[in-house]
């Protein structure tokens, strides 16, 4: 669209480091995951970019590879880096990518983020997320990613199935309708950002402690202003 063509591309990046056990206090499940979806919330209205859940009790505990959860009680890192990564994800996404578990038992209750990647099937945007579907295509063609319309889009690259992709897309002509094969190209999932201005959702990452959040920053160079403030807010 013509008011998308208008934005300005933003380079800079917004990241939130939330202790974990703040959901500790929570007296149910259901008040812990609400707790969560309230902070996913704020994330999204003012555009954060990464959100680093964090211990507080200094720990060197190891969180690489995916996310495990107790089936009694969970870890309250855990817990609450679970339930942003699921609302964090468009809606269609979600079965695929998160089998069941108890620390989402509730988090289905919560009101949608309606973030600008959670995309309904009849908005037009030149950018969709997908997963990469496990259908068969011809030698060479690529893959077919679910990117929730109607048709899947046939991405040129060899994707392993089950990924979670960033596609542009073609707008859609002005009937509506996409032509029968629909093709898009995997694209690096900050493109919408850096080069639109279009606010993308946000990445979660676990760390043993403060110290970690600072030192495991994925951005080269490391953070370039960093803000620390008391539980009453003070600077």
């Amino acid at each position: 669209s013509s008011e998308t063509s208008k934005r300005r591309g933003r380079k800079f990046t917004v990241s939130v480091a939330i202790p974990g056990s703040i959901v500790s206090n929570a007296q149910s499940s259901e008040l812990r995951t609400y707790l969560v979806g309230q902070i996913a919330r704020a994330l999204t209205i003012f555009e954060v970019d990464e959100v680093v859940v964090f211990t507080e009790d200094g720990t060197t505990k190891s969180f690489e590879g995916e996310f495990q959860g107790s089936s009694k009680r969970s870890d309250p890192n855990v817990f609450m880096a679970r339930v942003l990564q699921y609302l964090e994800t468009p809606q269609y996404l979600r079965k695929e990518l998160f089998p069941m578990h108890p620390d989402l038992r509730f988090a289905g209750l919560l009101n949608p983020l309606d973030a600008p990647h959670h995309v309904r099937m009849d908005t037009p945007s030149p950018y969709r997320e997908g997963i990469v579907a496990r259908r068969p295509t011809k030698p060479g063609s690529g893959v077919w990613v679910n990117v929730g319309l109607r048709q899947c889009a046939l991405v040129g690259m060899n994707i392993p199935a089950g990924t979670r992709v960033t596609v542009k897309l073609p707008l859609p002509p002005k009937n509506g309708q996409y032509p029968r094969t629909l093709r898009g190209n995997a694209v690096d999932p900050t493109k919408p950002r850096t080069q639109d201005g279009i606010y993308w959702g946000y990445t979660t990452r676990l760390a043993g402690g403060l110290g970690k959040v600072l030192s495991e920053c994925p951005f080269k160079g490391g953070y370039d202003l960093t803000i620390g403030t008391s539980e009453r807010g003070k600077w």
